[in-house]
């Protein structure tokens, strides 16, 4: 599983840019988002968190559609899928590699893309964190799709179709936390503690979905 994982952060790293793609569509999404909204400092501090929750399900989704696909033609996924480990362990050392490529830059690039939207130091604080509790769940549940599109010509277009009503949730109670934190509406530990049972949950399920689909589709 260590040598999987090396191998498929090496690759994510080489083939696309890997981080700096990610942290690169990340800016862009964090800049163009306040040219549309206006310059008023207010309102883009109390909307940031969602902003940078936005700009952050986005990034991770470049590079998905590539998670057992590139596999599948260069015939490395019947190998997997036939060897002695197990294929669930397999999906996970993969989707760890692609969250170490993609999700873990966009958690240290949050705390200085929203000095952009005049977020304070506590909702800087709070924002990361979340980020930090929240993007594993998003590459987990995005290996889903991956798996279901593996099979596919151009299913990299399917794979925020089917992702993002999946992330939803984990959207909804990392943007809450960060906001509680923000405007003080509620506190700040009960959506986050949601937030971690949702990584948890998704640690647990989907491993085991994506390696059910990845068989579906080779059967």
């Amino acid at each position: 599983m260590w040598a999987l994982y090396r191998r498929d952060l090496t690759l994510s790293l080489r083939v696309g840019g890997g981080a700096a793609v990610s942290v690169l569509f990340f800016l862009v999404v964090v800049t163009i988002v306040p040219l549309g909204v206006g310059p008023d400092l207010k309102l883009l501090a109390r909307i940031g968190p969602g902003i940078l929750w936005i700009g952050a399900l986005l990034a991770t989704l470049l590079g998905l559609e590539r998670l057992f696909q590139a596999d599948r033609d260069d015939g490395s996924l019947d190998l997997l899928l036939t060897g002695e480990a197990p294929l669930s362990l397999v999906v996970l050392a993969k989707a760890a590699a692609h969250w170490t490529a993609s999700g873990l830059p966009l958690v240290v690039a949050a705390p200085f893309l929203a000095l952009f939207l005049d977020l304070s130091p506590t909702a800087i604080g709070a924002v990361t964190l979340t980020l930090a509790a929240g993007t594993p769940a998003l590459t987990l549940m995005g290996a889903i799709g991956a798996a279901l599109t593996a099979g596919l010509r151009r299913g990299g277009l399917l794979v925020p179709v089917l992702v993002v009503p999946l992330a939803v949730p984990v959207l909804i109670f990392g943007v809450a936390a960060a906001d509680a934190a923000v405007t003080d509406p509620a506190p700040f530990l009960p959506p986050f503690l949601i937030l971690c049972a949702l990584t948890l949950f998704s640690l647990v399920i989907a491993p085991i979905a994506a390696a059910a689909a990845l068989r579906a589709g080779e059967g």
